[in-house]
């Protein structure tokens, strides 16, 4: 007998004709008992004696559907819920604790779990990593905190737990997190063959390269279309002091050069303010990667992905096409998840 995330998650599929993966129903099984689980222990926890487990820790190669599957459970829960992109929790976090400008860690993390247990039974983080070595300290001791007060947490990752911040400074004042999360999560791996976003219904459209003058008309064509009948203006944005001029604005429509986001002192803080401006983004001159621009590409990386949760439309102009992108070492993993994700935006439609 099909249960109900599992019905409905066929009739989804049917009705927005993707094919019903044997694997991603799996998922959906193990996401539904998860929730059976919680569910029974918050209203009978006097009769069971195993606790159960308060996090869902999804992982996979890019393009599989974790995001997809993990948005149809979220959207299905009848809960008071927040998803939210990691770096702007974090960044609510450390903002929470410069308001109060509280001396003591724990009094702090406790206000703060308590605050967003106000606000929310379960969080939902897309695309989890962790890359900034102050949210490595302080995740192992929030966690916790969050866990002892019921609160549920689900994710997706290209990794498994044991691997996040791998290689990270001072990786062993992260090993905490990493003990806590396998303790209290149900972690499952998402095996599919291919990459849904690179599928012959998905193919780029907005994507031009290689960089030379044709795809510099082409792109300067393209970005006189979509700006038609728009009115130009700059607009500058301040964050915490910080002043960023957005100079090519056509309510709501923006182009960038790579350099001037990704080759200057910004981060997620700055992109999210940045992008709360915009509908569509043009982003010229992306270059290849390597170990030498490793700093312009992890911004990059983070750039993307919050365009991406924001779900704004994008076309950009590269030295290469998406397949022979190179990257620096330590990036490899992440920049897979960048990689698939350009298929997508570039791609996807906008009004």
């Amino acid at each position: 007998m099909l249960k109900k995330f599992e019905k409905k998650f066929i009739s989804y599929c049917e009705s927005q004709n993707l094919e019903v993966n044997h694997n991603q129903i799996t998922v959906i099984k193990k996401l539904e008992d998860y929730h059976q689980s919680n569910y029974k222990f918050f209203f009978s926890r006097l009769f069971y004696k195993q606790k159960s487990k308060k996090g869902f820790y999804l992982f996979g190669d890019v393009g599989v559907g974790k995001t997809m599957i993990l948005n149809f459970f979220y959207e299905h829960l009848d809960e008071k819920k927040l998803k939210q992109h990691f770096n702007e929790f974090m960044l609510g976090f450390h903002d929470f604790v410069h308001e109060r400008k509280e001396k003591n860690e724990e009094n702090v993390i406790n206000q703060f779990v308590k605050n967003l247990k106000s606000k929310a039974s379960l969080i939902y983080f897309d695309e989890f990593q962790v890359t900034n070595i102050v949210d490595a300290m302080i995740l192992g001791k929030l966690f916790e905190k969050i866990f002892k007060e019921d609160i549920k947490i689900i994710l997706t990752s290209n990794i498994k737990i044991s691997e996040l911040y791998k290689e990270g400074l001072q990786r062993e004042q992260f090993l905490p997190f990493i003990k806590i999360m396998e303790d209290q999560s149900i972690e499952y791996e998402l095996k599919i063959e291919d990459d849904y976003r690179k599928s012959n219904d998905n193919q780029k459209q907005r994507y031009f390269f290689p960089l030379n003058q044709e795809t510099n008309f082409k792109i300067n064509k393209f970005f006189r279309t979509i700006t038609k009948d728009k009115k130009q203006s700059s607009i500058t944005i301040n964050v915490k002091g910080r002043e960023f001029k957005i100079e090519n604005f056509y309510e709501g429509i923006v182009r960038f050069d790579f350099n001037q986001l990704c080759d200057q002192n910004l981060g997620a803080e700055d992109y999210l303010e940045i992008i709360k401006n915009c509908k569509f983004m043009v982003i010229d001159q992306i270059p290849q990667f390597n170990n030498l621009n490793s700093n312009q590409q992890q911004r990059f990386i983070t750039l993307l992905d919050i365009i991406y949760d924001k779900n704004i439309s994008l076309a950009v102009t590269a030295d290469q096409n998406l397949d022979k992108f190179t990257s620096s070492r330590l990036l490899e993993k992440p920049f897979k998840r960048t990689i698939s994700r350009l298929y997508e935006l570039t791609s996807k439609e906008y009004n």
